[in-house]
């Protein structure tokens, strides 16, 4: 596994930041490089039930490992879940990566915010999370300065 590192500074306060990065309104926006129509649903709660599926309902299946609103969110994830919503955390494919992480980092920055995140990845996987990444943290910043992306 690799793990992928990704930093950004933000001209806006710690919740902002967050707010954009999970509410469902603007979730789909920086995500939509990863899978357009992207979403997630979770209980937020550590150790419960966290979704990230595409709009057909097909994605991962994670938990929730450390929580500290609006400083960070670890996410463990579990394993697959089908679009009739079965989920699949031990066949020979998913445990070939179970139990990777994805971590965000919100950390004031003279007002401004820095926003780190890491992802524990198959090498496969680099230029798509990479691709994910770059321009969607880009989205997150725009959308949390007030910036219109069509004149970036």
């Amino acid at each position: 596994m690799e793990t992928l590192s990704y930093e950004t500074v933000i001209d806006a306060p710690m919740q902002k930041v967050w707010d954009i990065l999970w509410s469902p309104e603007t979730y789909s926006e920086w995500t939509k490089y990863f899978s357009p129509g992207s979403m997630m649903k979770s209980d937020w709660k550590v150790g419960g039930k966290t979704y990230f599926v595409n709009t057909e309902g097909e994605g991962m299946v994670s938990t929730i490992d450390s929580l500290d609103e609006p400083r960070q969110v670890v996410f463990k994830h579990l394993g697959m879940v089908d679009k009739e919503g079965n989920e699949d955390t031990h066949s020979k494919e998913v445990m070939e990566w179970s139990g990777c992480f994805e971590k965000y980092f919100l950390i004031d920055f003279g007002g401004k915010t820095k926003l780190h995140t890491e992802v524990q990845v198959d090498k496969q996987w680099q230029d798509h999370l990479d691709t994910g990444f770059t321009k969607g943290l880009i989205v997150v910043k725009s959308l949390a300065e007030g910036v219109n992306l069509s004149s970036v």
